[in-house]
């Protein structure tokens, strides 16, 4: 995709690559300054969305049934009014349910033709229609237990459909709030205070042409194992033709060395060394702003207080060339959770 040449005809449309032995392209070409501003202004839909979404949906999924057989993890992956619309349908469907079984039994045994009867015997005493029969149903499923409606020995058939209705009663419980509370306890909003620096550079360092960015936590309480990696998106064709729309490519930052890992209580300078093996090595300073890329950032680790693993992302879409002065540029931030996509 890239030429060698002292012209823009040659960089652009000449088929031969020619590589230098030592010094990447970023050292070695340039283009007028008026067409990399050209270039630079090209609007580039995103990969990942500042919010940290994948900007990536889903069409033609026609076996629906599997979100089904994870039942927990759908609707912990549902929005909030979601799922608090659930939550409310769960409980008052099981009483509405119940509160018609109980209903049905005492219509059923004729308790409703002997309401204030003394010798007649009911089955839940106090219980003289479908509203009494559903605050029954509350009363038994939360436990509540007002005492105006009990049930009575004379009942088996009441007895049996109490500990259905309990243990029933329980796992609903168990679902719903175990759902809520994983809902709750994600750590997105933690990852509000894990910030990159608004720009990244690729400049000289230590006599290397080095992509670099910066991240830091605003909080006092520190990211346990906190480690970082990122990721180049861009298609590429293969030498048999294949076209390979959004492939990913590992961007090395500090993997061998152990330098992804992070000790994050003060800000930290994350470098990239663009050698031969990086995948910036073919292209040039005049390509790179014409180049249909993205660079996304993740860095993952765990709340100190609840050991909850928190991702953040960041994604970087321009980048410029600068000699020996850090010169940030512009990167949108965004955050996942999740993760991860």
């Amino acid at each position: 995709m890239s030429a060698n040449g002292d012209s823009m005809e040659e960089d652009v449309e000449s088929p031969v690559t020619i590589h230098p032995p030592k010094l990447p392209k970023q050292a070695r070409e340039d283009l007028p300054k008026h067409l990399s501003k050209e270039c630079t202004k090209r609007k580039i839909q995103r990969y990942v969305r500042k919010d940290g979404k994948c900007n990536v949906h889903h069409g033609n999924v026609r076996e629906t049934y599997r979100y089904l057989t994870d039942i927990f993890t759908t609707l912990v992956d549902l929005k909030w009014r979601f799922n608090l619309l659930i939550f409310v349908m769960v409980y008052t469907a099981t009483w509405l349910f119940f509160g018609f079984i109980w209903w049905l039994i005492a219509y059923i045994r004729g308790d409703m033709e002997h309401i204030g009867d003394m010798e007649w015997t009911p089955c839940v005493n106090n219980l003289n229609g479908f509203v009494s029969a559903f605050l029954f149903s509350i009363e038994t499923e939360t436990t509540i237990g007002y005492g105006y409606r009990v049930i009575t020995d004379k009942c088996p058939e009441g007895i049996i459909l109490l500990l259905v209705q309990s243990v029933l009663g329980s796992i609903v419980n168990a679902f719903m709030v175990g759902c809520m509370f994983v809902k709750i306890s994600q750590p997105k909003k933690r990852a509000e205070t894990l910030v990159f620096s608004t720009n990244a550079v690729i400049s000289m360092r230590d006599g290397k042409l080095c992509l670099m960015f910066r991240v830091g936590d605003l909080r006092n309480s520190h990211i346990v194992e906190a480690s970082i990696r990122a990721k180049l998106i861009k298609s590429k064709q293969t030498k048999e033709g294949e076209f390979i729309p959004l492939n990913q490519t590992d961007i090395n930052v500090g993997y061998y060395t152990g330098d992804d890992r992070l000790f994050l209580v003060s800000p930290l300078i994350i470098s990239h060394e663009i050698n031969q093996q990086s995948p910036f090595w073919e292209i040039s300073k005049a390509q790179l702003p014409k180049e249909e890329l993205e660079i996304v950032v993740i860095l993952e680790g765990m709340v100190e207080a609840t050991a909850k693993e928190i991702p953040k992302n960041g994604n970087l879409q321009h980048l410029q060339v600068k000699g020996s002065e850090v010169d940030r540029l512009e990167k949108s931030l965004t955050k996942q959770l999740d993760s991860h996509c």
